[in-house]
């Protein structure tokens, strides 16, 4: 796991042209990595496996402990910057800092960068938890602090642990997975009824038609489950859920409750 630091904005001469098509899982990941998921291995390689995600969970904790409250946005790394959506990123993250939120994101290109963007364009604070892949991500360079995980599983932890919304636009298997995460924890209850919001009517329309007519009509989810969702085309109207919700129900509380010290990484 790569340090909180600022972005390198030098070319990097192994990346593809921005308009190429990102060849997600073109090579194996990491064979520690993909070894350590294939089953039982050697204990000494069990024990190697725990520490290193005891680590990487540590330094997520402190170097994310003084960030404020925020809310994640999250959706797909393959809009480019003339794309509705990312425009619509942008304009979230944006209304998300004047409301006093910081912005927290994946921390890659496409919606991610939009959202981080919006936030550095009114002078708001920017926050990214990026992932190494086969494909490698790069911070974006709209990003105040990052830190890059090795694990998906720690870094979906650190993008719900110190948000009090989320926020997703389009997006792929990964929004997909981010999205089901948080509402199963909201369901079972394993954390507070957040707030949780689809951007784009149309782009979402197929899936809360199969929430309705096949889970809640099998009884696999409640009704309630499937209305605390909120779907809409308005950057305006999601972040003024978020604001009241926040605001009314869970205060915005949150201030450190120590002071930093450089030798737990703060």
């Amino acid at each position: 796991m790569q340090e909180i630091g600022e972005p390198d904005k030098s070319p990097k001469p192994h990346e593809e042209p921005a308009a190429a098509a990102p060849r997600w899982g073109a090579s194996p990941g990491a064979p520690a990595e993909w070894l350590f998921l294939q089953g039982p291995q050697s204990r000494g390689f069990e024990l190697g496996r725990a520490f290193r995600i005891f680590w990487e969970l540590m330094q997520g904790f402190r170097s994310l402990h003084f960030v404020g409250p925020c809310v994640t946005v999250f959706g797909s790394a393959r809009f480019h910057e003339d794309h509705p959506y990312y425009a619509l990123a942008r304009d979230v993250g944006a209304r998300l800092s004047k409301a006093g939120f910081t912005v927290m994101t994946g921390g890659g290109p496409g919606v991610m960068e939009g959202a981080n963007r919006g936030a550095k364009d009114v002078g708001g604070y920017s926050i990214g938890c990026n992932i190494e892949l086969s494909q490698e991500q790069h911070p974006n360079q709209y990003l105040d602090r990052w830190i890059t995980f090795r694990h998906f599983f720690v870094r979906k932890l650190m993008l719900v642990k110190y948000s009090y919304a989320f926020i997703a636009l389009p997006g792929g298997f990964g929004t997909l997975d981010e999205i089901f995460e948080v509402a199963t924890l909201i369901q079972t209850r394993k954390i507070k009824a957040f707030p949780l919001v689809l951007l784009g009517e149309q782009f979402w329309h197929p899936l809360l038609e199969f929430l309705s007519r096949r889970l809640i009509a099998e009884a696999t989810i409640d009704t309630a489950d499937y209305k605390h969702i909120l779907v809409t085309d308005s950057a305006e109207e999601a972040v003024q859920s978020v604001t009241r919700v926040a605001m009314s129900q869970f205060g915005l509380t949150y201030v450190p409750r120590a002071k930093r010290h450089w030798f737990l990484w703060e």
